[in-house]
């Protein structure tokens, strides 16, 4: 698992500085990992969840290291009008000018298809689909006016593959996927580069008690064992940096094989 405490001592950069990046769900998980590498690279780091309390320590980790973060918290799918007040207070935090949206907050309830809760269906499609959907909305444009910019979206490895009892979670993130290609169609053009990083089975601190479901999952996997939040990190911050200027419209798949060599 990563945390703020268990975080590996990052190695600073420059790739990314005086940039500026906003990265959703990131006070926990895969989220903290990516803000934590963003920083490390020279970014200043918007923390963003919906507990101010866990949010700050993960801001606090991040400048004790040397980086920059500010906090800016909000339910992001409570309504598409909160998600563009976010937009507006994380744009505010770091100076009026994103450079870099990373798309990671998500949910996965899961379930038969005829057990779902309809409240779960709800917060599926708002939460994974629509909130990346709006946040591109009111960042991407201004990005895209300055001729640079860069958002990342995180989909998953379950977008590619059929699995029982889990249809709508993987059906919102093979969404994204779509997205990203169509982003990169319709904000390319303008400097904007847009790409997803699919992570395969990763252990963070929201899916622990599942521990050994992961490993039995990846056991016959090339890399054989889970993933980390920070394997998903470093792709993210390829992905925002100008390492990956041709790339548009892209998936990673950071999964340890568990796709590509499927057995």
């Amino acid at each position: 698992m990563t945390t703020s405490s268990s975080l590996p001592t990052l190695p600073r950069d420059e790739r990314l500085a005086g940039r500026t990046a906003i990265v959703t769900g990131s006070s926990s998980g895969i989220g903290e990992a990516i803000a934590h590498v963003l920083a490390a690279s020279g970014a200043h780091v918007v923390v963003h969840g919906r507990s101010a309390e866990r949010a700050e320590v993960v801001a606090v980790a991040i400048t004790e290291r040397g980086g920059r973060a500010s906090v800016v918290t909000g339910d992001l799918a409570e309504s598409p009008d909160a998600a563009r007040d976010f937009a507006a207070r994380a744009a505010e935090a770091v100076g009026g000018r994103v450079d870099i949206l990373v798309n990671n907050a998500g949910i996965f309830p899961v379930g038969p298809t005829a057990d779902l809760p309809d409240e779960d269906v709800a917060a599926l499609l708002a939460t994974n689909i629509r909130v990346p959907h709006d946040l591109v909305g009111a960042l991407a444009p201004a990005m895209a006016e300055r001729g640079a910019g860069a958002v990342v979206n995180i989909t998953s490895w379950m977008a590619n593959v059929g699995t029982p009892a889990v249809g709508l979670y993987p059906a919102t993130k093979a969404a994204l996927d779509h997205l990203t290609k169509a982003w990169a169609a319709e904000y390319g053009p303008r400097g904007v580069r847009v790409n997803a990083v699919a992570p395969g089975a990763t252990l963070t601190p929201g899916n622990a008690a599942a521990a050994e479901i992961l490993e039995a999952m990846t056991a016959g996997s090339p890399a054989g064992k889970p993933g980390r939040p920070i394997d998903i990190a470093f792709a993210v911050r390829y992905l925002a940096s100008d390492e990956a200027a041709y790339l548009h419209g892209a998936t990673i798949d950071v999964d340890g094989g568990i796709v590509a060599a499927r057995v």
